[in-house]
């Protein structure tokens, strides 16, 4: 019985508050763009008493019209509870909190907050509509927007449609709360394809979505921008080219310079240079400069010319050992670039190709001469050829060379060729009695010469002389062994010499010769002796003297007086007659010429002889030289070849010497400065692969 009692009760109470003055629609917050009008909704049920708005707490009135308000009035029917606040137009003053009540039934609606929305005005662009700025300097363009603009608005910049990047922001504030403008700053650096665009400043904001612009065109300055071309841009060497340089710029060009390869093209004006193309425009490039009151700039090209080869590096000669690897290399410079071969001097076979030559464990074969070779450019100009010797260092090649034959105590000459590289530390001529390098030792002297270059080839070498004077039958018997040794090995070679006999007439010649000179020796001994016991004044405190005359400068030309009574240094040489067994050596010479060379001559029963006078005594009658007769030196160290005292002082022959030594005999003994240069048969060998120092000797030269 409770419960169906508390049910009832529940409806009637529910009833009863159902019949109640309630809202049946508040109003909300609202938006409106300044100069539109604002509607706030307000709804009452089961209420028909006052309705009042207030405005931030302060009532508008009770009317419909809301006097005193003159933008302001209520709408809708009373007696269905419908108040609505209406506001046309919408002024910033209107942005206040708004509520709707019923004052008898005390019922007061939640706050309405009405927000007023100011558009943003069109922007501002500093400088513009057309800015001034120059090309590659760093600029900033600055967009204002100006008014109390509700929200703030946003400033963007556009280029094409595109937004631009590279901006910043600030918002002046006037007074507190109070926005007085915003600006923008966009940041770039201009080049001088910029001249004539336009930019877009947009401010927009909630107020005014699709935004306000303003546009701006850049008015660039710029240093020239400058093209430069050739025609035509392939030429062959020689031929002519026109280069012509185009230049852009804001404010106009002002000037032109030209370059070549850096140094200035003297007497080049304005936009084109016509040239003749040599192989030089390859490397160094022609350049234009182009100049206005902002600035610079130049541009260069190459020309492609095309030129014959030109030498840029010669091979280099080459010395290796024996078994190791030869390289070579030579550059040349062309265009196109040339095909090098190499060869070798004498052949035709290609080797190899390129800048660099390689032989592989060169023999003594390989030395010579090799080329490198370039053939000319398209237009016949250039190329050429480079060589280089190979020289092959190996043991000394020793090889005898042609030995006139000899006569017996007469004159040899024993010569060898010696081949070597490096040169050879030494060339030394032995023989059962002994070794000889150099100078000069008993009967035999040694002399070293270069050998000429048209009987050796392309290197030199070396010729050594052996020297024999007063040959012995032990000599065309034995061998001499000429032998040269190096760093890399020894050669040496066996060379005989021949003997050739004197023919019969010649011999009775000289043993008639001979046979008279004996004689008349011993008459003018005996006549010396007869003299002398007489006991003439003349001779009583002197030995017995012969005057003998130099053959070389004639007989003599006094007369009987004079002879008499000239002066001992008139007189020439004297000889000592303490002995009468004066051997003399002879030398063969033609059947129709004097065999003594006319160094003896019998006239009569006079015999003049030509001897020299030297401290030591000494009588030597070597044969006479084939090479004939040098310059002598005043004096020579004989201590090591003649056994005589200390510093020998030596005296010019007027003739010749005698080479058999005697005690009590006058000597003249000489050192020549040379026997002069060998003699070579024809058929000597060549072998190109040696170079030597050319050793020079003292040389020893006697005659009769």
């Amino acid at each position: 019985m409770l419960v169906p009692a508390l049910l009832v009760l529940f409806f009637c109470f529910r009833g009863r508050a159902g019949l109640s003055p309630h809202f049946l629609q508040q109003p909300e917050d609202l938006v409106v763009l300044l100069g539109d009008e604002a509607r706030l909704p307000c709804a009452l049920g089961t209420y028909s008493g006052l309705v009042q708005w207030t405005k931030d707490g302060l009532a508008l009135g009770g009317e419909r019209d809301l006097p005193g308000w003159s933008r302001y009035w209520i709408s809708g029917n009373a007696a269905s509870g419908q108040h609505d606040l209406h506001i046309r137009p919408v002024e910033l003053e209107d942005q206040a909190s708004y509520e709707c009540q019923a004052t008898q039934a005390g019922l007061r609606s939640r706050p309405a907050q009405l927000h007023v929305l100011v558009p943003p005005e069109a922007p501002h662009v500093l400088g513009g509509p057309s800015v001034s700025l120059v090309a590659g300097v760093p600029a900033n363009l600055t967009c204002r927007s100006h008014g109390d603009a509700r929200p703030t608005p946003e400033l963007l910049w556009f280029r094409d449609g595109v937004q631009l990047d590279g901006t910043t922001f600030k918002q002046i504030i006037l007074k507190e709360g109070t926005t007085g403008s915003v600006e923008s700053i966009l940041y770039l650096t201009p080049s001088s394809h910029d001249d004539g665009a336009t930019l877009v400043c947009r401010a927009r904001s909630q107020a005014l979505p699709a935004g306000k612009d303003t546009a701006i065109t850049l008015s660039l300055q710029y240093p020239p921008v400058v093209t430069l071309s050739a025609e035509p841009q392939t030429v062959q060497e020689g031929e002519k080219v026109t280069f012509l340089c185009q230049a852009r710029a804001q404010p106009p060009v002002t000037g032109y310079r030209w370059a070549k390869g850096g140094s200035p093209v003297l007497g080049a004006r304005g936009p084109m240079l016509e040239v003749v193309a040599d192989a030089s425009f390859l490397t160094a490039p022609v350049s234009c400069e182009v100049s206005n009151t902002v600035g610079s700039a130049n541009r260069s090209t190459a020309l492609d010319v095309q030129f014959g080869p030109i030498l840029l590096a010669k091979p280099e000669p080459t010395s290796v050992d024996l078994g190791e690897d030869a390289l070579f290399s030579c550059s040349w410079r062309g265009n196109p670039l040339p095909q090098v071969t190499w060869t070798r001097r004498g052949g035709t076979q290609v080797l190899g190709s390129g800048p660099t030559l390689r032989i592989p464990s060169v023999g003594l074969e390989d030395a010579g001469d090799y080329m490198c070779r370039a053939e000319p450019g398209l237009s016949g100009l250039g190329g050429g050829v480079a060589e280089a010797r190979l020289t092959v260092n190996a043991p000394p090649v020793v090889t005898a060379l042609h030995s006139a034959p000899a006569f017996l105590r007469g004159s040899a000459r024993l010569q060898c060729l010696v081949f070597a590289s490096p040169a050879p530390e030494a060339v030394v001529w032995s023989w059962d009695e002994g070794f000889l390098e150099k100078g000069s030792w008993d009967r035999f002297l040694v002399e070293t010469f270069p050998a000429p270059e048209g009987q050796v080839g392309q290197a030199p070498g070396l010729i050594s002389v052996l020297h024999i004077s007063g040959t012995q039958e032990s000599d065309f018997s034995r061998g001499f062994n000429c032998s040269a040794h190096n760093r890399l090995g020894e050669g040496s070679t066996l060379v005989s010499l021949s003997r050739r006999d004197l023919p019969l007439p010649t011999m009775q010649i000289v043993t008639g010769v001979a046979s008279s000179a004996m004689s008349l020796l011993m008459v003018i001994t005996g006549v010396a002796l007869c003299c002398w016991c007489q006991g003439k004044a003349s001779f009583s405190k002197q030995k017995n003297l012969v005057q003998i005359s130099g053959s070389r400068h004639g007989s003599s030309s006094q007369g009987p007086e004079e002879e008499g009574t000239g002066s001992s240094e008139d007189r020439g040489p004297i000889m000592y007659t303490d002995h009468t067994d004066l051997a003399l050596d002879e030398e063969g010479a033609s059947e129709t010429k004097d065999p003594t060379n006319s160094y003896y001559k019998v006239q009569g029963v006079s015999v003049s002889l030509s001897l020299g006078k030297a401290p030591g005594g000494g009588l030597f009658l070597p044969p006479p030289s084939p090479l004939g007769l040098l310059g002598t030196p005043p004096f020579y160290d004989c201590n090591s070849h003649l056994d005589m005292p200390p510093r020998c002082k030596l005296y010019r022959a007027q003739a010749g010497y005698l080479t058999t030594p005697h005690s009590q005999a006058f000597t003249s003994y000489i050192k020549p400065t040379s026997f002069g240069p060998p003699d070579l048969a024809p058929g000597t060998p060549s072998f190109p692969y040696a170079a030597f120092p050319t050793p020079s000797h003292l040389r020893l030269q006697t005659h009769v």
